[in-house]
């Protein structure tokens, strides 16, 4: 007997619908994008979240099929009305689920070293924010809360190295 012929080929739209079913009941994971973004002097901006209590790198979470590069570019935009060319990715960090938190993936990426003038035109754009804030390292690993902090140093790594590590939880 010869063999059936599969699914995909037999019946396209059953095919697909199968497929949407599967996809409606996998698990969705959250995504956020930050921006590693330096001075001259090759402070790190920071930015001071009104719905939180810790500062944060500039970036955000991304809406329903937005790639992550595009994420932080809306974001920087909206939040601080910087419009910047990204440069390469610097890591990926898988976060474990916290407090009502499922788990997400975060990326940042190279948002390069502003100029004088890109600095002196940013500006608080939105609600989100209570202050931004260019930071040495030292005043960085202060500022940020400990796994955020990791994430941060893994990318000034990559930076410094060209390699973007995984991580899990700021953890290589």
């Amino acid at each position: 007997m010869p063999p059936e012929e599969p699914l995909y080929e037999r019946d396209p739209e059953a095919w697909r619908a199968y497929l949407a079913e599967g996809n409606a009941t996998q698990p969705r994971k959250r995504v956020g994008a930050d921006a590693l973004i330096r001075d001259a002097a090759g402070r790190l901006l920071l930015v001071d979240p009104k719905y939180k209590p810790d500062w944060d790198l500039p970036g955000g979470m991304s809406e329903a099929n937005e790639p992550p590069a595009e994420t932080v570019r809306r974001e920087l935009k909206e939040e601080l009305g910087l419009d910047l060319h990204l440069g390469q990715l610097l890591c990926i960090d898988w976060v474990s689920p916290h407090g009502p938190w499922d788990d997400s993936l975060m990326f940042i990426f190279d948002g390069g070293i502003l100029h004088e003038r890109q600095i002196a035109a940013l500006s608080l754009h939105d609600n989100e924010l209570r202050a931004f804030k260019f930071c040495s390292e030292n005043e960085a690993a202060e500022r940020l809360r400990p796994y955020i902090w990791r994430r941060t140093h893994a990318a000034l790594d990559a930076l410094r190295a060209g390699k973007a590590p995984y991580l899990q939880n700021g953890h290589p």
